[in-house]
């Protein structure tokens, strides 16, 4: 059966008379006989065969979408205008903490408008010099940096490349002070990082290389091999991970600081692992079990000589950290060390001592401890909000850490260990006045009565008269927290008059894994309740209404904006759904999906989790004449972690049951993934697109706030 072209009639003012209509004819989207049975009950799948990335039907169909996307996008007059102002706020000089490797001290840095930051180094006085320029990898600025790791002598680096967004990654391997690449690339290496021995070779993580479709066949076991530089990758030995008995889906190795310890994480899922010890110094040692479990999430931060240092939330839901000798490290053994607290603890060493960051309400307080466990001092942050890099070498008398907020520019610190003293190492030049901004959080009433809380930032003397464009963002999922920091993005959007909230969603991390588990399998409905009762917080307080309402969210947050605009398309009038988990019956088929299952379930596990699953998957949900928001979808073509057929699918059963006025339609990047390494161009076109796309469809037919862009082009 073939869809029908569907004519759609959009105005384009701000009174919402229907003046100038656009019209949109949607491509043509065949659909299938394919069926699935799980236990007793017949789904059918219409467009299954998108699911065929590579196929020339996909790319055709892909191809058509985009020029119906992009032809709807350019008619927005005002959508270069802000890519204009993108540009022109986003170009200002940023640069990374700096850190120390051997005789050199490195930091990243970006001139403004480069694709990919450059990574400098510095001796002593000298002038810095570039390390490495991964603007130099590609043409078009696609292929990126995604780790870079040193010997502890810091005399070798290897650093990996991504190439088109992929998870997948090379490893190149050079001496540092001649740059000279000392032997051949290494590939296919996905979910790892490199952890050097010693100088002579290091450790890092991969599967089997799929069969079939590199993008979307299914990947679930993960080894931990170990390279030795000189030979071939073909002979590189499998250090764990190769009992087909004991398959784990994300396996992790990290040598430790003084390398002594090889530590090995291993785990079934998301959340949960397993793990292992060696003894470096001992001949043809073998792994020693210190956890042999997955009811937690537990990783070695430290030792001093054979005293462990353990990260746990094990009986310690906001976690802790526990000490214990490496001769007899299982948990009858442990003694606590920072006991958990009522806040979430995530520490870091540096210095010769620990540095325990909280989140209070999603906010950072730092704690200074010395290796007695006795506390030094809380360290005065700069302000409200996020923190990062409090860490470094034992030895380092110095680091740096950066700071920022909703409505503050990351700057950086260096920080003196021992004083505690600290002073503004770089702040930057930017064109947007954080003075000018604020952000305030409050706290509301979910469906079942849990307190949510939630920051909203806005310009100063801000109206509460129902009439401002609002983007509402969330995640709440895989115990991933959601904390203040700054997007030029979002600036602009502010500039122009918008509100950016944040709503601490269950499912995250915020307040630990009891937090965490109130939003995962037969929970998960709670997140989608705490989102919408974000939204309607918002529209009962004036901030905003369903005529200026967009919800916006990526990844788990694309499932969140999917399951909410099909469950209350009513509530907004603008939903961005990105890169989003969309198909919650099959998410778990396609490379290391079923690694999500800790959160989600699967749809093979048993008829109740089915049935859930059945009752909130968006791609299920759309409804025959039903009016749907605005919808905007975005996703990568390149995307081998939440593969495209997700959004591919879902945009097609949305064109095809969307009964109202409201466009439907699918931006699919080329030559981009999940979002990692995307290159500034392109994150500069999206933003304007999905800005764009959000502020014509509340009616907008001129920017809110024309003054800003004359001010900036004058």
């Amino acid at each position: 059966m073939i869809f029908p072209l569907v004519a759609l009639f959009i105005g384009a003012c701000t009174t919402k008379t229907q003046k100038d209509p656009m019209t949109v004819n949607y491509p043509t989207t065949k659909k299938s006989d394919s069926v699935d049975t799980y236990f007793g009950t017949e789904v059918r799948d219409p467009y299954r065969w998108l699911e065929d990335d590579r196929s020339p039907e996909t790319e055709a169909w892909v191809k058509e979408q985009n020029i119906t996307t992009f032809g709807y996008l350019d008619k927005i007059p005002f959508r270069n205008d802000l890519k204009k102002r993108l540009e022109g706020l986003w170009n200002y000089e940023k640069l990374g903490s700096p850190f120390k490797e051997g005789d050199y001290t490195y930091f990243y840095k970006n001139d403004g408008l480069q694709n990919q930051y450059v990574v400098y180094r510095q001796k002593g006085d000298a002038e810095p010099e570039v390390f490495l320029d991964p603007n130099t990898f590609s043409e078009d600025g696609t292929t990126s940096m995604a780790s870079l790791n040193f010997t502890k002598d810091g005399s070798m680096a290897a650093y990996l490349i991504s190439e088109g967004g992929s998870d997948w990654r090379k490893a190149i391997v050079l001496k540092t002070e001649t740059k000279e690449i000392v032997e051949d690339t290494l590939v296919d290496i996905k979910f790892s990082g490199t952890s050097w021995k010693g100088n002579d070779g290091f450790y890092y993580s991969s599967y089997d290389k799929p069969e079939g479709s590199e993008l979307s066949a299914k990947t679930d076991q993960h080894k931990v091999y170990y390279h030795k530089l000189g030979t071939p990758q073909k002979e590189d030995k499998v250090v764990y991970g190769a009992k087909p008995e004991e398959k784990h889906r994300y396996v992790f190795a990290k040598v430790s600081e003084d390398k002594r310890y090889l530590y090995i994480s291993a785990s079934t899922s998301t959340s949960g692992n397993k793990l292992y010890i060696k003894d470096l110094t001992q001949q043809n040692g073998k792994l020693k079990t210190i956890l042999d479990h997955t009811d937690s999430d537990s990783y070695v931060i430290d030792n001093v000589g054979s005293q462990l240092y353990i990260v746990t939330n094990l009986d310690a839901p906001n976690q802790k950290i526990v000490t214990v000798d490496a001769s007899n490290p299982t948990p009858e053994n442990w003694v606590d060390f920072i006991p958990d607290t009522e806040n979430v603890l995530s520490p870091n060493t540096g210095g010769g001592y620990f540095f325990a960051e909280y989140m209070v309400d999603a906010i950072s307080k730092v704690f200074q401890y010395d290796y007695e466990g006795k506390l030094v001092r809380e360290v005065e942050l700069p302000g409200i909000g996020s923190v990062s890099g409090f860490g470094g070498k034992k030895e380092d008398t110095e680091f740096y850490f950066s700071f920022t907020n909703y409505n503050t520019p990351g700057s950086s610190y260096k920080y003196d260990v021992e004083s505690g003293e600290y002073e503004q190492y770089w702040k930057p030049e930017i064109d947007f006045n954080p003075e000018d901004y604020e952000s305030h959080q409050v706290f509301y009433d979910s469906k079942d009565g849990t307190k949510i809380p939630m920051i909203i930032t806005h310009k100063k003397g801000l109206a509460l008269n129902g009439k401002n464009p609002t983007i509402l963002y969330g995640y709440g999922g895989f115990n991933i927290s959601l904390t203040p920091s700054f997007s030029i993005g979002n600036a602009v959007w502010m500039e122009q008059g918008g509100i950016y909230a944040v709503p601490n969603l269950r499912g995250g991390g915020e307040y630990g894994k009891k937090w965490h588990d109130a939003g995962i399998k037969t929970k998960k409905q709670n997140v989608f309740d705490d989102f919408i009762a974000a939204a309607e917080y918002l529209i009962a307080n004036k901030y905003t209404s369903k005529e200026y309402l967009a919800i916006r969210g990526g990844s788990n947050g694309g499932l969140l904006v999917g399951a909410t605009m099909t469950q209350r398309p009513d509530l907004m009038k603008v939903a961005l759904p990105a890169v989003g988990v969309l198909d919650m019956l099959r998410y778990h088929t396609f490379t290391a999906g079923a690694g999500w299952a800790y959160d989600y379930g699967t749809s093979e596990e048993s008829k109740e989790m089915f049935e859930y699953l059945l009752g909130y998957s968006p791609l299920h949900n759309i409804k025959e004449g039903t009016e749907y928001p605005a919808t905007l979808i975005t996703t990568g073509d390149h995307d081998d972690r939440v593969v495209p057929a997700h959004s591919f699918k879902f945009a097609a059963e949305l064109q095809a049951k969307q009964a109202g006025t409201n466009p439907t339609l699918i931006r699919i990047e080329t030559n981009a993934g999940h979002g990692a390494g995307t290159p500034v161009s392109k994150t500069i076109a999206q933003y304007a697109d999905i800005f764009g796309f959000t502020l014509f469809n509340m009616g907008y037919d001129e920017l809110p706030n024309k003054a800003v862009l004359k001010e900036f082009k004058d």
